[in-house]
C-alpha cells in the first residue's frame, strides 16, 4: 500500500519538471497541428516530420554534452557543410564514394580536435574559437565547390537518405534513435556523463577531484565534430546535391533545441529526456507551420523566440510559475 503513493508522488513531481511541461507543450502542438491539418497524422507526414530535420536532431543530441560541458559549438553547421562539399567534391574528383565518406568522417573529428586545440590547450573561450571556425569551415567549403553545384552520386548513397530501410522508414531515422539511445545511457548511467556534469558546475573542482577536464573537452568536441560530419553525409544523401551553403545557420535550430530541452547556458543542468522532447516539439513546430504554407522566414523567427525563451525562462526567480516547472536539482543530475 506505501508503494503506490510513493510512486504517484514520483509520478506527479516529474509531470510537474521541466520534461513534464516539454511533453505537455508537445501534446498541445500535436492536438493544434492534427485540428488544423488532416494530413498531419498520415504516415507519409510523420516520417517526414523527422527525415526532413534528422541531421539537426542528431546533431543536437551530441551538443547536449558540449553544452553540458559549460562549452559551445557554433562551428557544427559549418562541419556539416563541409563535410558535405568535400564529399561532394573527392566523388566527383574519381575518389571511390566509400572512401570518401570515412575521409568526410576523419574530417569532421580533425575538427573538433582542432577546436579543442584552441580550448583546452590555449585556454581560449569556446564562444571564440568555434565563433572563428564556424567561419573556417564554410569558407573550406566554398572553396571546394566555389560556385558550382555537386551531383551523381552512386545510388546506394542517396538510397541511404531518400529510401525507407525498414518500411518506409530509412536509416538517417533509424540512427538518431539508436544514437539516442547511446547518448542517455552515456550521459545518464555512466561514469563519463557524471564527469561531464562536474565539469559542467564547476571545473575547478572537477580538476581538484583528479579528472582530467582537458581530455574529457577534448573527446567531447572531436565528438561533436565527427556526429556533425556524419550529419551532413546524410544530408548530402537525402537532397542528392551538395552546394557551397549546404546546413548554413542550422546551429540556430540546434543550440535553440538543446536549451529548450533544459540544458543550461551555463553548463551542469539537463537530461537528455528533455533534449529529446525539445526535438520532437521543434520538428512538430516547423512541419505544422510548413503544412500551414508559413514561409520559412517566419519560421526562424519563432525558432529565435524559442531560442530567447529557453534562455531566459530558467533563470526566472523561483517565484514564477515556469521557474517551478525546473527539475529539482537531484533530478537533474545523475
Amino acid at each position: 500500500m506505501t508503494d503506490q503513493p510513493a510512486g504517484f508522488r514520483g509520478m506527479i513531481r516529474r509531470m510537474q519538471s521541466w520534461e513534464g511541461f516539454l511533453l505537455a507543450v508537445l501534446l498541445f502542438i500535436i492536438l493544434t497541428n492534427t485540428a488544423l491539418t488532416p494530413q498531419y497524422m498520415t504516415v507519409s507526414n510523420q516520417i517526414n516530420l523527422f527525415q526532413l530535420s534528422i541531421e539537426k536532431a542528431m546533431v543536437a543530441l551530441v551538443m547536449t554534452f558540449v553544452i553540458v560541458n559549460a562549452e559551445i559549438d557554433l562551428s557544427v553547421g559549418s562541419m556539416m557543410g563541409l563535410s558535405a562539399c568535400a564529399f561532394g567534391w573527392l566523388v566527383n574528383s574519381g575518389v571511390d564514394a566509400g572512401a570518401a565518406v570515412v575521409i568526410c568522417l576523419a574530417i569532421g573529428a580533425a575538427g573538433g580536435a582542432f577546436n579543442a586545440l584552441f580550448i583546452v590547450r590555449f585556454g581560449l573561450p569556446s564562444l571564440v574559437v568555434t565563433l572563428a571556425t564556424l567561419i573556417g569551415f564554410r569558407g573550406l567549403a566554398r572553396v571546394l565547390v566555389e560556385d558550382r553545384g555537386y551531383g551523381g552520386f552512386p545510388d546506394w548513397f542517396t538510397t541511404l537518405g531518400q529510401r525507407g530501410l525498414v518500411g518506409p522508414v530509412p536509416l538517417s531515422v533509424i540512427l538518431f534513435f539508436a544514437l539516442f539511445a547511446v547518448c542517455f545511457v552515456i550521459l545518464q548511467r555512466t561514469g563519463f556523463g557524471r564527469r561531464t556534469y562536474v565539469i559542467g558546475t564547476n571545473r575547478a573542482v572537477a580538476e581538484y577531484a583528479g579528472i582530467n577536464t582537458g581530455r574529457h573537452k577534448a573527446v567531447i568536441f572531436m565528438a561533436s565534430g565527427l556526429v556533425a560530419a556524419l550529419a551532413g553525409l546524410f544530408y548530402a544523401a537525402r537532397v542528392g546535391a551538395v552546394r557551397g551553403d549546404v546546413a548554413f545557420g542550422f546551429e540556430l535550430d540546434i543550440i535553440t533545441i538543446v536549451l529548450l530541452g533544459g540544458v543550461s547556458i551555463f553548463g551542469g543542468v539537463g537530461t537528455m529526456v528533455g533534449v529529446f522532447l525539445s526535438i520532437l516539439i521543434v520538428l512538430n513546430l516547423r512541419n505544422g507551420m510548413a503544412l500551414q504554407n508559413i514561409t520559412g522566414h517566419i519560421q526562424t523567427g519563432v525558432i529565435g523566440a524559442l531560442l530567447i525563451a529557453s534562455v531566459i525562462v530558467p533563470r526566472l526567480k523561483p517565484g514564477a510559475l515556469l521557474a517551478r516547472l525546473r527539475p529539482p536539482v537531484a533530478e537533474r543530475r545523475p
